[in-house]
């Protein structure tokens, strides 16, 4: 009895010395290269010798799958941002691009399988952009933390760029590349990013400030994402006293089928141009340089196929510009402090538009909510253009469908339209009711004429009635 009890006394210290033993252990190791995964698990461990930081990447395990992520301090990134962490970035880059991969994406991109390249949540100061030196790589997150461009930065350059340094022939160069939870402080050097014939790269919560050219630029490929970012090139929330001097592109979308989605956009000279075709704009707010002040909150500059969307987003004194646009949708919007929509004549083409839904705040001035900019030659093309069931305050509504109720005790009545209608001389279709108050009678009455926006109903006798008329203008 007394030997058991001495063993099971034995065996007791024993497991009482193995968990001190682990307790002491875990707090003896290096920070770098150790994850907590759920659940409280300490996997592996992998250390690094500091003579070899710039060659080997942290290693997590769970489930039995491996993924590497890359700590740009492990290279020697100062997180503090008092020296140049350039090519400490520049390496971390390089090797993630050149580690393991698994398959393709498209023909020719290598699959790295999400590999991280971690900013660990320092400020980094940059000397030149952060280029991905070849092309061909996907599956790929660049994330948390800040970068900013040094006096040295080359004028005109983007902090992160996504054009290779070299090329070979590829139809596109990089696909599913995730930029996420980064602040870019171009300190008026250049841009922030720039993607180059890339496929699904995403935009996400990203601080672009700064910038002296393009907060972000797009430069073809497809199916780029901007979203839950904000960009502006001097930090203000508005009523910035130097806002008449404000230059530069907020986001510049030059390429097709991208989207920006909860997106603000607070100082620029122009806030988003589109020249790339079937982008959409959800729930964008753009209070950039004022159109008072010579700004644009949205230029479409894409004459003859805009196939564009804006829906749901809130133009803060600041409008759009679309040029001879065809299929272009602006909807759901709300415009405020005279902000006004500007369909801007290049060959005379306007085509497929629709302007519905939207609200307009102004100062009770007479701004128009719809304007037409004819300088180059007047619309001559005009097909399916619907501006219609908006409302306004504050300012002039105008619209493609008019409507007017004339009374009197005539044989003509009359209404003009041209407050009312956006384009000049053209009425396509006119409805009307002819009620007279006498309801014995049976009055003859026709239409008798359309021309500069007036309509004519006559009677063939005098009469006392009512005319309800609608004059539309965009039927085909």
């Amino acid at each position: 009895m007394e030997n058991s009890v001495f063993l099971q006394l034995i065996l007791v210290i024993g497991l009482a010395s193995s968990v001190i033993t682990t307790q002491v252990y875990a707090h003896q190791q290096p920070k770098v290269g150790v994850h907590i995964m759920s659940g409280g698990h300490v996997p592996n461990r992998r250390h690094h010798s500091p003579k070899h930081k710039s060659s080997s990447p942290s290693l997590a395990t769970a489930n039995g799958t491996t993924g590497h992520v890359y700590h740009v301090t492990s290279y020697g990134a100062d997180p503090t941002g008092k020296t140049d962490s350039t090519n400490a970035i520049i390496a971390a880059v390089s090797d993630a691009l050149n580690g393991p991969s698994s398959g393709f994406l498209m023909n020719g991109i290598e699959n790295l399988g999400g590999v991280r390249i971690d900013l660990d949540g320092g400020n980094y100061l940059i000397s030149r952009p952060i280029q991905f030196p070849i092309p061909g790589k996907g599956n790929i997150f660049i994330q948390g933390g800040s970068l900013k461009a040094s006096n040295e930065f080359p004028n005109g350059s983007y902090l992160i760029d996504l054009s290779p340094a070299s090329t070979n022939g590829s139809e596109y160069y990089y696909e599913f590349i995730t930029l996420r939870d980064l602040l870019l402080d171009c300190n008026y050097r250049g841009g922030g990013i720039q993607v180059v014939k890339s496929l699904r790269i995403n935009i996400d919560n990203c601080y672009i400030t700064h910038f002296s050219t393009v907060g972000v630029s797009v430069q073809g490929g497809h199916e780029t994402s901007i979203r839950h970012s904000t960009v502006g090139q001097h930090i203000t929330a508005g009523g910035d006293p130097a806002e008449r001097n404000v230059t530069g592109i907020g986001i510049e979308l030059a390429g097709n089928d991208n989207s920006i989605t909860d997106v603000v956009v607070f100082s620029a000279a122009i806030g988003i141009m589109l020249s790339g075709q079937a982008n959409t704009i959800t729930a964008v707010h753009c209070y950039n340089k004022a159109t008072g002040f010579g700004g644009t909150g949205i230029y479409i500059k894409l004459p003859g196929l805009a196939q564009t969307r804006i829906v749901n987003s809130y133009l803060d004194y600041t409008g759009i510009v679309a040029e001879d646009p065809v299929q272009l949708t602006v909807s759901n919007s709300f415009f405020l402090g005279d902000a006004y929509i500007v369909l801007k004549s290049i060959k005379g083409v306007v085509s497929g538009v629709n302007i519905v839904d939207n609200m307009f705040t102004g100062s009770g001035s007479g701004i128009d909510t719809v304007q037409l900019d004819q300088t180059n030659g007047a619309f001559k093309q005009i097909d399916q253009v619907v501006i219609d069931g908006n409302n306004v305050n504050g300012m002039n509504l105008k619209s493609t469908i008019a409507r007017r109720i004339v009374k009197g005790n005539s044989s003509s009545w009359e209404a003009d339209f041209n407050s009312a209608l956006v384009f000049p001389n053209l009425i396509k279709r006119v409805y009307y009711t002819f009620v007279a108050d006498d309801s014995t009678s049976f009055p003859v009455h026709a239409l008798r004429n359309i021309s500069s926006n007036k309509v004519v109903i006559q009677s063939q006798t005098t009469v006392s009635a009512s005319v309800h008329i609608t004059a539309d203008q965009g039927g085909p």
